[in-house]
């Protein structure tokens, strides 16, 4: 099976300006995730793909590929699925999606990710982490909402009372999705849906359109994406690693 990665990387981020760009630790956000994944060492063809050259640069010295997408595209997704339909990735089975913001993110959930798809036999596969009580109703954390059959129920932010009863089955969304290459062309060709639009989530218009999303849940809660200067300050300090004289 043929697998392309995709590492999105847009530039123009609302919360944190110039967020691929942003060095922690000394290094550019985007080579982080590009070397995490890298470190990996999965047979993946990694391509990163962004809206700015800049961008194209803080990756250049990596073994990675890049692609100029345009700025209007408005997922990780859609830019996924850009990459896809250039004539040198268009013959790939399997995409996967590493958000260019998850610089801590673990092998278990880009692999549990793809492993949804090729073993579970679902249509798209994402991963997630357990979720403590605390942080249910805290918006900046993404829901998921899992049955029985490790399927994805619900995405949301902030829960109704149905997902507060049921909190032994909901967990952190992390940023990692896998798609057959046929789903992720079909996702981008779908309407966005008001529920989407609503609540800024993506994978909500999939699943109101009856996609299977399989959920891979990591033992260990989720390290922290960067969106804020908090997240920057916690993802340098779990990079840094105290030398002793």
């Amino acid at each position: 099976m043929r697998i392309l990665c995709v590492i999105p990387a847009r530039l123009g981020s609302t919360r944190l300006s110039q967020k691929p760009l942003r060095l922690i630790a000394g290094e550019p956000l985007i080579s982080l995730v590009a070397r995490r994944i890298l470190d990996f060492e999965l047979d993946v063809r990694v391509v990163v793909a962004t809206d700015d050259a800049r961008v194209v640069e803080a990756v250049s010295g990596l073994p990675v590929e890049t692609v100029l997408t345009a700025a209007s595209l408005g997922s990780g997704t859609e830019r996924a699925a850009a990459v896809l339909e250039r004539p040198e990735y268009e013959r790939h089975d399997l995409v996967l999606n590493v958000q260019g913001d998850e610089p801590l993110i673990e092998r278990a959930a880009v692999c549990g990710a793809v492993d949804r798809v090729v073993v579970s036999g679902d249509d798209v596969g994402t991963a997630a982490a357990p979720l403590s009580p605390g942080d249910l109703r805290d918006p900046q954390r993404v829901k998921v909402m899992v049955d029985g059959r490790g399927r994805a129920v619900e995405f949301f932010r902030t829960p109704e009372a149905p997902a507060c009863s049921r909190r032994q089955a909901v967990f952190q969304h992390l940023g990692v999705y896998a798609y057959r290459a046929a789903a992720l062309r079909r996702w981008v060709a779908l309407p966005r849906t008001a529920e989407e639009e609503r609540e800024r989530l993506e994978q909500l218009r999939p699943l109101a359109h009856g996609f299977t999303i399989g959920v891979a849940v990591q033992a260990t809660p989720a390290a922290p994406a960067v969106d804020t200067e908090e997240d920057v300050r916690e993802v340098e300090s779990r990079l840094t690693v105290p030398t002793w004289g």
